[in-house]
């Protein structure tokens, strides 16, 4: 079969197991890990505290430090209440395009890459080239941050990252990251008639919500010069505030969901810093000095740092050759990719499929796509020898 045939049959197979991120990975894991080893490479599988979810880390070539990641993750999104035209879990080709959960996000680029496995071993490769598929990325990139920790362990030291993410091929150099929180305020519930006696956590929520609005604004003034980020600063999102049992009773629990997409991550450490103080010296105080049981707790749900975009960047270079792309961009959307460059490689998000078919009934990946991507893949290959 030529390569492209190799891969939608692959994808087929991926699109199959309904990895979705409330679900386990592990049958899909242990398929890739076959593929992999069948083609000669050291794979390893890196299990969750669960063990119902897995990261598979595999390489070809020598065992050294400078090689090239090819990453993807492995979990789609749900496909509840959502209008399909036929079975996501089976895929289909119609009209030049596969369609199915997860054929462009992002199991295309991950069925390229393993297909492509067998023709990098072929090369007998100088440079190492390593397969890394991820958990959970698409509830808070848990699995690349627990993979990360694995190649630090190990002292593991890839050079560059190539994110599949889809991108419809063009070269994305940078991206902002995504810190979600959820702030619980407790206060203590009494009779409305007698507002004085309680502590009234709805209204401390308001405050706190008026302290991010805050926030919001003086971030603006912290964009980076030449920042090409729209917009070019780090922005603030509340999400919801919820509170509440009647219009009678004062509310002694309040909720509120909200997150900001850092440009740089010292503006994170500003608004978390702000917020501490501003709780611990204004707000915790008064309401303590009603109900001492009173207080303001914040969980966080994810911090995933973004891709800064970087004057040198020897993946961006290499994708931009390999692609003849004349430039590189930045997206909006979050991926991996800054976890990777945390750990001091130079990354770059390229992959099949448009991010406007991501998450929708229907989501397809065109042949026209892949076939590009795997051509990129292609002439990779001789940068490995």
């Amino acid at each position: 079969m030529s390569l492209l045939e190799d891969t939608k049959a692959l994808l087929a197979d991926l699109i199959a197991y309904p990895t979705v991120s409330a679900d386990s990975n592990l049958a899909l894991i242990e398929h890739l890990a076959q593929a992999l080893e069948n083609a000669g490479a050291r794979v390893e599988i890196w299990h969750d505290l669960t063990g119902t979810k897995a990261n598979l880390f595999a390489t070809l070539g020598p065992d050294r430090d400078g090689g090239i990641v090819l990453s993807g993750h492995s979990d789609v999104v749900p496909v509840t209440d959502q209008d399909w035209t036929s079975d996501p879990f089976v895929m289909e080709e119609r009209d030049g395009r596969l369609y199915g959960r997860g054929t462009c996000d992002m199991k295309g680029f991950i069925a390229a890459a393993v297909s492509m496995a067998p023709r990098y071993a072929a090369l007998n490769p100088s440079r190492p080239v390593h397969f890394a598929f991820t958990y959970d990325e698409e509830v808070g990139c848990f699995g690349a941050q627990a993979l990360a920790e694995k190649l630090r362990e190990k002292d593991i030291r890839p050079a560059v990252a190539i994110i599949g993410e889809p991108t419809s091929m063009r070269v994305i150099e940078g991206h902002k990251g995504c810190y979600e929180y959820t702030t619980h305020i407790t206060g203590l519930e009494g009779h409305g008639s007698g507002p004085d006696r309680g502590v009234n956590a709805v209204e401390y929520a308001v405050r706190y919500v008026g302290k991010l609005l805050e926030l919001k604004g003086a971030l603006q003034g912290r964009a980076p010069a030449g920042s090409r980020f729209e917009p070019p600063w780090t922005t603030i999102n509340t999400g919801s505030l919820t509170g509440g049992v009647a219009h009678n009773v004062i509310p002694g629990k309040a909720r509120i969901e909200w997150e900001m997409r850092p440009v740089q991550r010292m503006d994170a450490d500003f608004v978390k810093a702000e917020l501490q103080h501003f709780c611990v010296h204004d707000l915790i105080p008064t309401m303590r000095s009603v109900h001492p049981g009173a207080g303001i707790e914040t969980e966080t749900i994810g911090e995933v740092d973004g891709l800064e975009p970087m004057t040198e960047n020897e993946a961006r270079d290499l994708v931009m050759e390999l692609t003849g792309a004349n430039g590189a961009d930045l997206v909006p959307f979050g991926t991996e990719a800054g976890i990777f460059q945390g750990l001091g490689m130079s990354v770059v998000v390229c992959g099949p499929g448009s991010i406007e078919q991501a998450h929708k009934p229907d989501e397809f990946v065109s042949l026209d796509q892949l076939g590009q991507c795997l051509a990129m893949l292609e002439r990779l290959g001789a940068k490995l020898v």
